[in-house]
């Protein structure tokens, strides 16, 4: 029976929880799939594919995230960037790791397309939010909005606190600013 994508990152995901990122091998992954590696390059011709995945499942929950009752577009921003924070946290210190390693010095491809995942994030939560701002207006929400999400995103990587509150009280200060600044629109 073929696996697909998200079996295959679930599995990875506990190898790796064991092994840490770095170390986890794609010829390990098809052992414990009980496929060969043809079979896995099928369905991942990396490891990177499987971090982009893993941030995927990210967007995913954070599109699925149930907006009606929130009162605000601030309110919207906070519960689905709550939600894609959420969808991470069962693996925070190996979603740490997966970006370590797209930092390395020679990972500038992986760099460059980890860019475009936070602008394609950022253009998914303006829509969520009903953010509709045009011109300059739009290009600074878009600024501000993509530095508010990597700094919170930054910030939840090393968040030991309860429930991640330090981080979840960062991201409410942090849209407090963007609504008196009046980006928020």
């Amino acid at each position: 029976m073929p696996v697909d994508k998200q079996t295959v990152l679930d599995q990875a995901l506990q190898l790796a929880e064991h092994s840490g990122w770095e170390n986890l091998q794609l010829t390990a992954l098809a052992n414990s799939l009980n496929i060969d590696v043809a079979e896995l390059a099928t369905v991942v011709k990396q490891k990177d594919q499987l971090a982009d995945a893993w941030f995927d499942r990210a967007d995913d929950a954070m599109l699925r995230t149930e907006l009606a009752t929130a009162s605000d577009k601030a309110e919207k921003l906070e519960l689905a960037i709550r939600s894609w924070l959420n969808a991470l946290a069962p693996y925070q210190q190996l979603t740490r790791q997966m970006l370590y390693y797209k930092l390395e010095p020679g990972h500038v491809h992986l760099q460059a397309a980890a860019l475009l995942r936070i602008s394609r994030t950022v253009q998914w939560l303006r829509e969520l939010a009903g953010l509709q701002a045009t011109g300059g207006a739009r290009i600074a929400q878009e600024l501000a909005l993509s530095g508010l999400f990597s700094s919170v995103f930054i910030g939840w990587l090393a968040d030991s606190s309860p429930a991640q509150t330090a981080t979840l009280n960062r991201l409410k200060a942090a849209l407090d600013n963007l609504k008196k600044l009046g980006l928020c629109r």
